[in-house]
Formats: C-alpha cells, structure tokens, sequence
C-alpha cells in the first residue's frame, strides 16, 4: 500500500521533470517563392553556439541588421550588414549568400570564402531561423522583419536551443539599445525587443 501510494504521488513530479519533446530541425523546402519572400531588411534577434569562432563574434556582436537584395543570378543574394561588434559600427557589403534549391541550403560566402552553411527552419514569414549545419557543434540563430519579435516566437526559438541541449545563460541577445545607422536610413529606433 505505501508502495502504491508513493508511486502515485511521485508519477506527477516524474511527469514534469519529463524532458520536452523536441521535433527534429526540419529545413523549408526551397521552390520559386521561398527566396523572394527573403529578400528585404532582417534584424538579428538572438544566436547560440559551442563552435569557437561564432561564439566569440556572438559576444561581439551586440546589434545587427543585414538585407537580401537579388545577386547576378537566381541563386544567389547579395548581402548587405550592418554590426556593432562592441563599440565599433561596421558595414560589410561585399558578401554573397548562394542558394542551393536543391537541398535548401544558404551558403555566405564572403572575401575569405565559405563563412557558414545554413539551413532555413521557419515557422512565420517574417522570422528567419537559421541552422548552421557546416560544423560539428549545434549553431542556431533568430532573425526577424522588425528589431522585437513575440513572446511566443521566442519561446519557440528557445525551445529549439533547449533541444540542442543550450541553456538561457549560453544564448546571445542583440539589442536595439546598440543600433547603428542603417543605409538608406530605415528607422532602427524602436527599444523593444521580446
């Protein structure tokens, strides 16, 4: 009877401690209005990852927006970002974003070459969540069409990390409290972000 009874009271602790079920990251399969659709101004809103070299520009970075614009071909979209990397403003428009339909990945490549692989997991049309694939530790980042996004597209991204295995205290946050002047003036100023 104690047996039974304390089986009983400890199922509903079990059951909460119960790990989230995590889906797989499933990539949107690219045909002819996938890239249009990302054509246009992003804002960073938030990365994680345990690969070395994009973790010490996660801490840099404390702003960034980037725009999509047609390249020379099809396949491919020129980019242009703007970061603060600590105190410093930069805009880099020399590099390319190639567009691989076929296994709906995004390549940026830049003057050093292939900078990372990517795959896109979107679940709104105004969110970019991107699955950097071409390395060997979990990279996920969060981008949106406006510097804030919802309570519950944030709570989705972070339930992606936590699937990854990332905890709060390992995930990077831009913020607009940073901005920099964007070209051609679009207006960054808006403070809130989540």
């Amino acid at each position: 009877m104690l047996a039974t009874l304390t089986l009983l009271l400890g199922l509903p602790l079990a059951l909460a401690t119960e790990p989230q079920s995590c889906a797989p990251l499933v990539p949107v399969t690219f045909n002819s209005s996938t890239i249009p659709q990302l054509l246009g101004q992003w804002f960073y809103i938030a990365g994680a990852s345990r690969y070395p070299p994009h973790l010490a520009e996660l801490r840099a970075v404390t702003f960034e927006a980037f725009s999509f614009s047609p390249g020379s071909h099809e396949d491919e979209l020129n980019i242009t970002e703007t970061i603060r990397m600590n105190e410093t403003c930069v805009v880099r428009n020399f590099s390319k974003i190639q567009v691989f339909q076929e296994n709906s990945t995004l390549v940026h490549v830049d003057e050093n070459g292939v900078a990372s692989t990517a795959r896109l997991i979107q679940s709104d049309k105004d969110l970019l969540i991107l699955n950097h694939i071409n390395i060997d530790s979990p990279n996920l980042s969060l981008s949106a069409r406006t510097p804030n996004v919802s309570k519950e597209h944030l709570e989705e991204f972070k339930a992606h990390l936590g699937c990854l295995g990332f905890t709060e205290q390992e995930v990077f946050y831009a913020s607009t409290e940073h901005a920099c002047p964007l070209p051609g003036g679009e207006d960054n100023a808006d403070p809130q972000l989540g």
